[in-house]
């Protein structure tokens, strides 16, 4: 899986952020064979340039992600970040309609097999229903989410949503394996549908504010169009 000059958002001599694709690993890990796709591969070969990862996007998400051309550039932007400085905002659609609010539930830390406090706001854009029916499930309701983690914690936002029955559509670790499935069948869309949208922090060298974004993918609009009123039973 390659990156374009397309996916560029911003590039400069200290820092450049791209719009990742979906399933694509950030970084290189011992699981994966040597030719294998990641993206501060992709990028340096895009750019002829050492590129240094600042945060953490997982693979399956897809959106603006920041890496640096030196090791002190990704420094000070990994500060920011770790400082909770860096505004974060995304896109999803998930399985109801959660309104607007915010979920605290303390989420479950892989590595450290416990739980830990997160914070999440989450908006509403527009809501759809649906003839999809499926075990309890009646007629069941999608909506497009707009949502800003608080925290960063391992999955956050995919365990927020399923911990309050609004699954986010796509997700094969924590969401409602039914309701992918029928999102794949009908529409042939099979991936996760959460997009990181927009970035907000401060240049590395010149504490210029920084906006980047990434367009929604079409996807998105796929799925809620050809779902919503579409009859589909299980039951």
């Amino acid at each position: 899986m390659d990156i374009t000059a397309n996916d560029i958002i911003y590039q400069d001599e200290v820092m450049i952020a791209v719009n990742k694709p979906v399933d694509l690993p950030v970084h290189k890990n011992d699981f994966m064979p040597a030719d294998a796709a990641y993206l501060t591969k992709a990028v340096g070969l895009l750019t002829g340039k050492s590129v240094f990862p600042v945060h953490r996007l997982d693979s399956k998400t897809s959106g603006v992600i920041v890496l640096a051309f030196t090791r002190e550039a990704a420094g000070e932007l990994g500060r920011q970040f770790e400082q909770r400085q860096v505004k974060k905002e995304y896109l999803m659609v998930c399985k109801g309609a959660p309104g607007e609010g915010v979920f605290d539930n303390p989420v479950l830390i892989k590595k450290k097999k416990k739980r830990q406090s997160a914070k999440t706001w989450y908006q509403t854009l527009r809501s759809v229903e649906t003839g999809i029916c499926y075990k309890q499930e009646v007629n069941v309701g999608l909506s497009l989410v707009r949502a800003r983690p608080e925290t960063g914690r391992w999955h956050q936002l995919r365990q927020h949503f399923a911990m309050n029955r609004t699954d986010i559509l796509g997700d094969t670790q924590h969401g409602d394996w039914t309701l992918n499935k029928i999102m794949t069948e009908v529409t042939g869309v099979k991936r996760l549908l959460l997009h990181a949208s927009t970035l907000q922090l401060e240049h590395p060298v010149t504490k210029e504010k920084i906006s980047l974004e990434a367009k929604m993918p079409e996807a998105y609009e796929k799925v809620l169009t050809q779902l919503a009123g579409v009859q589909y039973s299980l039951v």
